[in-house]
Order: C-alpha cells, then sequence, then structure tokens
C-alpha cells in the first residue's frame, strides 16, 4: 500500500502504549518517557461534506488476521477511529495509504489521548484527595468518612458534590507532549512524560 506524505498536512495516528523507560540527554540528564507502538495505520474511509455533512478520515490499527465476513466487510481492523480534518485536507487522503511514525519528528509536539486506569468504586480520600478526620476526640469507625453532604437551604443535596463514586476509566488528553526519539524499524515513539492508560491502552495520538 501506499505511504502518504503528511509533511504540509496534520498528523495523526493510533498507538498501542508499551511501558515507561528512560533515556539520557547530552548532558547526562535523565529523561522519563513513555514507550508508544505507533501503527502502522491504514486509511479505510474518506468522509467529505457533500456526502457526509463533515470532514473526516477514518484510519484502521492493527488488522486482523482471520478471514472476514461479508457481515464485517469494512471491519478489517480492531480499531478504527475518526480524525476530522479541513475540506482542502480530506482531498489529498486516498483508502488505502500508510499511515506510520515516518509522519513524526524528533522535537515534535503532540497531544495524546486515552482512557485512564480504572480503579473502581473509591471513597472520597482516594477519588478527591480529600483529608482524614481527626484520629481521637470522639471520632470513632469514620476516619475516611466524607462528612455532611447538605446544607441548610435547599433542603437537598446540590448536584456536582464531590462524593465516592467510580475513579477512573475516563478519557484523558494531554497536551504539548514531546517526542524524544522514534525508532522507524519497530514503529516505537518515545514520549517525554506519561500517558493516559494502563499497559495497552489504545492511544490517539494528534500534532
Amino acid at each position: 500500500m501506499p505511504s502518504f506524505s503528511f509533511k504540509k498536512f496534520m498528523k495523526f495516528i493510533l498507538g498501542r502504549k508499551l511501558k515507561m523507560s528512560q533515556v539520557f540527554d547530552e548532558n547526562g540528564n535523565v529523561i522519563p518517557v513513555t514507550l508508544v507502538e505507533a501503527g502502522p495505520c491504514f486509511i479505510t474511509q474518506v468522509k467529505t461534506e457533500e456526502k457526509d455533512k463533515y470532514s473526516a478520515v477514518q484510519i484502521g490499527f492493527i488488522p486482523k488476521k482471520k478471514n472476514i465476513k461479508k457481515t464485517e466487510k469494512g471491519k478489517e481492523f480492531y480499531f478504527l477511529k475518526e480524525f476530522k480534518c479541513l475540506k482542502d485536507e480530506c482531498s489529498n487522503f486516498k483508502i488505502g495509504d500508510k499511515i506510520d511514525v515516518n509522519i513524526f519528528e524528533e522535537g515534535d509536539k503532540i497531544k495524546v489521548s486515552g482512557i485512564s486506569k480504572g480503579k473502581g468504586y473509591q471513597g472520597v480520600i482516594k477519588r478527591w484527595d480529600f483529608k482524614r478526620k481527626p484520629g481521637s476526640h470522639g471520632t470513632k469507625h469514620e476516619e475516611r468518612a466524607m462528612g455532611s453532604t447538605g446544607s441548610r437551604y435547599p433542603q437537598r443535596v446540590i448536584k456536582g458534590r464531590k462524593m465516592p463514586g467510580r475513579t477512573g476509566s475516563e478519557r484523558i488528553t494531554i497536551k504539548n507532549l514531546k517526542i524524544i526519539k522514534i525508532d522507524k524499524e519497530n514503529n516505537i515513539l518515545a514520549i517525554k512524560g506519561a500517558v493516559p492508560g494502563a499497559k495497552n491502552t489504545l492511544l490517539e495520538i494528534k500534532q
């Protein structure tokens, strides 16, 4: 499949979080990085304003090895994501074009989106960083309790009150991350700092 040049257009790719590591710069300083397997991805659909009322490019990541049934046509990849683009940019994409780490350069600033780690049902101390109650002076079996939730008026719990509940498993976007190194042979990006999610989490990477 042909490879597309993104030098003059927006850059985007899907990746999979591998692990965290560290590299050293020219001065010997340690830089924490996250290793991400980015691509190769393939353009599966190009949406236009004339036909779909908006302009976007759909790409697929990790092709399925088994035979695809007729009912699964268009689902040849495990992951499919759309990236909106300008009308002039979308006209330059073609179905089947290959997207890999060659579209990026070391030093590029990127935006990474993913689903954060799920921590289940948690109390207010872990979920909202509340403080514990005093360990003496009458406190009994409620050191980690949240305390009063109501008010004198209105006589109800106000919406948005910080309370116990499910923690994590939310879409998180981190901006202005820097690409430190690129391994073009293995399609691996070394991104400075941490990115959302656990190991093997699907990531959306945009410039």
